[in-house]
């Protein structure tokens, strides 16, 4: 729990980052709230990247932190971040140089796509500054750390809504800059974020000491072993989601409004979820580190377990409470009453969320990355969009057809993925950078 509660409180912090440039940018109108939506859509696969990244250097951090030796766990955070800011500058220029044709990829009209660009330009060309969150954030967590990023995601949240009120708006004389001004203080505020995450790691691991710009062979194929099926697991996901939605679209407008209300409603009960997750993954590592594979086994269903106890209590309220929660989004009956249905089926897939979620993480914190690929991939694109278009469109269910294959993949890869984690399989899995 001492580790689990500070990412808890980042993530849902994280998620009301967003919620606060919605609110600012909302007031611009629908173009450019769609032109955000649009930017994010890119930014979610560049982050696809970042997270592979930071999944690899949790599993190795971890296991050397563990095992008590420092300066292996500190050329793997210099390496990790080395790598992560090379991606990010390249991913940054190219955003720049081609940010129409990129966000025209999207399909939206052109008044979206120049305001896109606008927003873009500004939050994708820097995103070395996200990809140096993502990395360091995770190099400190690995170490046991979770109440740093917490604090820097609390400063940056501020920073945010400060800067975002001052910016879209305008205050006195200034007339604000509109959508530029909230891609700006996103920006700002994530490149105070990495200065505080980058201070704490130097003093921690003096990683500024005799730091040379130069990859380290053994890290980065140990990086590269681990972080391609994470990265492969993402785009996955995020590609499976982009069709998924597309067939929501299709069955209607109140359909979507009902999607995107019951999806926001269940953001705030992953977010918990993801926290148990980064505290099994950490621990998981830690312990294999220090050569204590039995404790390492327990340390993830003890996470598990806690994050299902707390997802239940949540299902309950989704169960008891489904139509005052989703009035809070909407004042249209027939969308209350659908997002309502969504809400009753998210309440009984709960504890296979947790289970899909935290032992992914534990499994990834032992290096095990390739089987919660081949889970997401059977997942997603055997179940999930399969299902969507049989239940959803085919058998005229609409959206109530759509949840139940989400409820479906969610429920197919909780058991493949407790079935490899009860076989203990992932124990023999080496970590070693040291060749």
């Amino acid at each position: 729990m001492v580790l689990a509660i500070p990412a808890i409180i980042e993530n849902v912090l994280q998620f009301f980052i967003g919620v606060v440039d919605m609110y600012f940018v909302g007031g611009l109108g629908k173009e450019a709230v769609s032109a955000v939506g649009i930017s994010n859509l890119i930014m979610n696969i560049y982050l696809s990247f970042f997270i592979a990244i930071g999944v690899g250097a949790t599993a190795i951090i971890a296991r050397y932190i563990g095992e008590g030796d420092r300066d292996a766990a500190k050329r793997a955070i210099t390496q990790s971040l080395i790598t992560t800011a090379i991606l990010g500058i390249i991913f940054g220029g190219i955003s720049f140089i081609f940010a129409y044709p990129i966000l025209g990829i999207t399909g939206a009209e052109e008044s979206v796509l120049i305001l896109g660009k606008e927003y873009f330009n500004i939050v994708a060309g820097p995103v070395v500054f996200l990809s140096l969150i993502m990395v360091a954030s995770s190099a400190l967590r690995a170490s046991g750390d979770t109440l740093t990023p917490m604090i820097a995601v609390i400063l940056s949240n501020f920073i945010n809504a400060v800067l975002d009120f001052i910016l879209v708006r305008g205050v006195g004389s200034f007339k604000g800059m509109g959508i530029a001004g909230a891609a700006l203080a996103t920006t700002i505020s994530r490149a105070i974020a990495v200065i505080i995450l980058l201070v704490v790691l130097c003093k921690r691991f003096k990683i500024h000491k005799k730091f040379k710009v130069t990859l380290d062979r053994g890290v980065q194929k140990s990086l590269l072993k681990i972080g391609w099926p994470a990265a492969t697991e993402k785009l996955v996901m995020r590609v499976g989601q982009i069709i998924y939605g597309a067939l929501i679209i299709n069955i209607g407008t109140t359909a979507y409004a009902a999607h995107n209300i019951g999806g926001t409603i269940e953001n705030l009960t992953y977010l918990p979820c993801l926290g148990f997750g980064i505290a099994a993954a950490t621990l998981v590592g830690q312990k294999l580190g220090a050569n204590k594979p039995d404790e390492a086994v327990k340390v993830g269903i003890l996470s598990f377990i806690m994050s299902t106890a707390f997802m239940w209590t949540i299902a309950l309220v989704f169960l008891i409470f489904p139509e005052q929660l989703a009035g809070i989004f909407s004042k249209d009956i027939e969308v209350i009453n659908l997002t309502a249905d969504v809400l009753k089926i998210i309440a009984i897939f709960q504890p296979a969320l947790s289970c899909s979620v935290v032992i992914t993480s534990a499994l990834q914190g032992a290096g095990d990355t390739k089987y919660p690929m081949y889970a997401t991939i059977i997942g997603i694109w055997g179940v999930r969009v399969t299902g969507a278009g049989i239940f959803g469109v085919w058998l005229g269910m609409g959206l109530v057809g759509v949840w139940l294959s989400y409820a479906l993949d969610i429920s197919l890869r909780s058991i493949i993925l407790m079935r490899r984690y009860v076989k203990k399989k992932w124990l023999n899995i080496e970590v070693n950078i040291k060749a």
